[in-house]
């Protein structure tokens, strides 16, 4: 058997020790901690609507801050977050909040595997378990397509647009099945090559303001349709 020697294995467990600190947060359930905590209490006649999501739903916020300016919108998007990670936070940054409607914008950096391997099943697991605790608490449910992708530049060559198209069938057709509101962004943003334009997207894939300015109208339809309810 080899022999370790005792900076080995020091380097070996001070790498360990990292590890398990940052998984101690992998969902980064710190992230809104103080921001929630702020929030004053959801009003009867409020309508508070929670966006739930990625980098796509905070890079909104960050981009179009007019269009969430004095509304009853409560942006929770982390960078990078997969839907094991949105399931984990969904109670302290959706439910505990207490808003009339969630918004479900997730599915693409899974596909990326950021957090590693995923099935379109899965995927769909998690966003119907963050479904059913939405419906479960009394809160409206509205999801969304997954915006298109050709191709992702922080991990090319994964051809992720036929996924995202099976992905976004299979939310709609759940969306249809538990009478929850399904907005489609991917319809009215794709190009030839079922991915995202760069007028719409420099990167391809996190919406420039012109591509915001496209989603915001789909969904403010879905939610004048939940406040009317």
């Amino acid at each position: 058997m080899k022999k370790f020697n005792k900076l080995t294995i020091a380097c070996m467990l001070s790498l360990f020790g990292l590890t398990f600190l940052h998984a101690q947060d992998w969902a980064d359930l710190n992230h809104f901690k103080d921001a929630n905590e702020k929030l004053p209490a959801a009003q009867q006649d409020d309508n508070r609507i929670v966006f739930m999501g990625n980098s796509i739903t905070i890079g909104w916020l960050n981009l179009r801050p007019e269009f969430f300016k004095n509304k009853t919108y409560v942006n929770r998007g982390i960078s990078g977050q997969t839907t094991p990670q949105m399931l984990l936070r969904f109670r302290q940054d959706v439910v505990n909040l207490d808003p009339k409607a969630v918004i479900l914008l997730a599915g693409t950096n899974d596909i990326a595997g950021n957090t590693g391997p995923s099935t379109l099943e899965m995927i769909m697991d998690n966003i119907k378990g963050m479904s059913e605790i939405a419906k479960a608490s009394g809160i409206k449910v509205i999801l969304t397509s997954t915006l298109p992708a050709y191709d992702y530049p922080w991990k090319p060559g994964l051809e992720p647009s036929g996924k995202i198209i099976a992905l976004n069938n299979m939310i709609k057709e759940y969306s249809e099945s538990q009478g929850h509101i399904y907005v489609d962004y991917f319809s009215a943003m794709v190009d030839d090559r079922n991915g995202l334009p760069k007028k719409y997207a420099e990167d391809e894939v996190h919406p420039t303001v012109a591509g915001y300015k496209v989603m915001e109208p789909l969904v403010e339809a879905a939610i004048a349709k939940v406040i009317k309810e």
